[in-house]
Parts: structure tokens; sequence; C-alpha cells
């Protein structure tokens, strides 16, 4: 799978966000409230399981929007690793600061942003 990825994810969410959202994990299931621990650990379960540790990056922090209700999600997109020397310059950035209900599931926090190589080939 990481001969197609052509980026790095550095997803940020900061636990202290309060608030929820109601959102599927992966499209095709069912809805659930998600505080921003919980988007936290989702998303960490869906990078372990699609093998993408090597290329998205899941951690704690401020996520921007900390005066509204949260949860909140930004991501950092680098550059994949070039000669096995990998940098943390962002080459661009999207942030899910009061927008998660607008996506179709949490997944696309991955999927839009590390493209389609970052989903399962396999069903």
């Amino acid at each position: 799978m990481s001969a197609g990825v052509t980026r790095r994810l550095v997803i940020t969410v900061c636990p202290r966000e309060a608030g929820t959202v109601r959102l599927p994990v992966t499209r095709g299931v069912r809805a659930q409230q998600l505080d921003a621990r919980a988007v936290l650990r989702e998303l960490v379960a869906l990078v372990d399981a699609r093998g993408l540790a090597s290329h998205v990056r899941v951690r704690e922090g401020c996520a921007g929007g900390c005066s509204g209700r949260g949860p909140n999600v930004n991501v950092d997109i680098l550059a994949a690793a070039r000669d096995g020397r990998p940098d943390s310059v962002a080459i661009d950035w999207k942030t899910y600061v009061y927008s998660l209900p607008t996506l179709a599931c949490l997944a696309d926090v991955i999927d839009e942003n590390l493209g389609a190589a970052g989903t399962r080939a396999d069903p």
C-alpha cells in the first residue's frame, strides 16, 4: 500500500473540547455519538486497521476552535518521506473545526487528505 501513498498526515484532536458529533465511523455503518476522546480513539483504530501507521499519526493537542463546542480536528499534510528521511514541514492543511458533522463518516478525515491510497483495497 505504501507505494501509492504520496503524503503523510498528522491528525490532531483536542480531547478537552466539550461537545459531541453524531457520525458513522465508516461508510455504511450506523452513526454514533462521538465526543473528542471517542473521535481520537476511532481515528487511531482506523489507522491501525488500514495499516497506515507509517503514513498517518494521530495525536492529542490543540486543534483550534477552543471557544466553541467540539470535537474539532486539524490535519497537517506532509510530503511522503524521501530517501527514508521524513520532514515535518506541512505542504497543506485542513481543519474540521465545527465541520465534522458535514462529513459522510469519520474515516473521511483520513480519506479526503491521504487520497485514494488511504482507503483499504480489500472490502
